[in-house]
């Protein structure tokens, strides 16, 4: 198995181990992370860590050999299978942290994109080169890239293909934060600044703002109203809430 699930202490952590390939994703690779992010729905992991092995790559994209080939309608559905399970990785119960830990390209950025964060190490580099193969991004990298970055800058990187290293990509707000020292460890402290909090909350924020992003403001506000009454009706807004008067730390239960 090359897509392995391990759990570190509330993180579970899903690690692409084909190094000797630079993590490349393949469609049997995509299946085992279909499969994985089914295992990490049903734990009690508080966030999800995704990295690959080794220090040269996060995922640098697709297995290209497997692309030679392939008819018009074969290509198609391997567009959709691609997106169908980055879509289920961005609707986790959980949030989740793409760990880029060197080279993120094609469908390795478009994986990272799909997580509600990213943080990267200072030699990570990022891109999506598939133009230069005279191809686009087919796993959700020409939508999911603009709603980060920007159109301005999403359509220059897709369009020449060029890759930003870890400062551009602070800078820019593709990345969160930039990391040194070991990783996953980093990204354990970083996830901790929320990992605290109720879930259900977590998930309500997380759905109102992607929701800010297709609906006019209008529309966004009256979503924001159902989803803040949901959140205020549950036990841990009245926990919370009780902390904050008694002057002490919450104790969340996910209620």
């Amino acid at each position: 198995m090359v897509v392995q699930v391990s759990r570190r202490e509330e993180a579970a952590l899903i690690t692409l181990n084909r190094a000797q390939a630079l993590n490349a994703l393949s469609f049997a690779i995509l299946d085992e992370l279909d499969a994985a992010f089914d295992e990490v729905a049903s734990s009690d992991a508080r966030v999800l860590l995704i990295t690959g092995a080794g220090d040269k790559a996060f995922c640098a994209g697709a297995d290209i050999k497997e692309l030679r080939n392939r008819d018009t309608l074969s290509q198609k559905r391997g567009a959709e299978k691609g997106q169908a399970v980055f879509s289920r990785l961005t609707a986790l119960p959980m949030p989740s942290v793409a760990v880029i830990n060197g080279y993120a390209f094609g469908g390795g950025l478009e994986l990272a994109m799909a997580c509600t964060f990213r943080v990267a190490t200072a030699n990570a580099r990022m891109g999506l080169p598939e133009i230069k193969l005279g191809l686009i991004p087919g796993y959700g990298g020409t939508q999911r890239l603009p709603r980060l970055v920007g159109e301005a800058r999403a359509l220059e990187m897709i369009m020449t293909g060029r890759a930003v290293k870890s400062d551009e990509a602070e800078r820019i707000g593709l990345i969160n934060r930039i990391i040194d020292g070991d990783p996953i460890e980093k990204a354990l402290i970083f996830s901790r600044e929320f990992t605290g909090y109720s879930l259900p909350a977590l998930g309500f924020a997380r759905s109102a703002v992607m929701r800010a992003l297709d609906l006019p403001v209008a529309e966004g506000v009256k979503i924001e109203a159902d989803l803040s009454t949901l959140a205020f009706g549950m036990k841990d807004a009245e926990e919370g809430m009780a902390a904050f008067e008694d002057k002490r730390k919450p104790e969340f239960r996910d209620e």
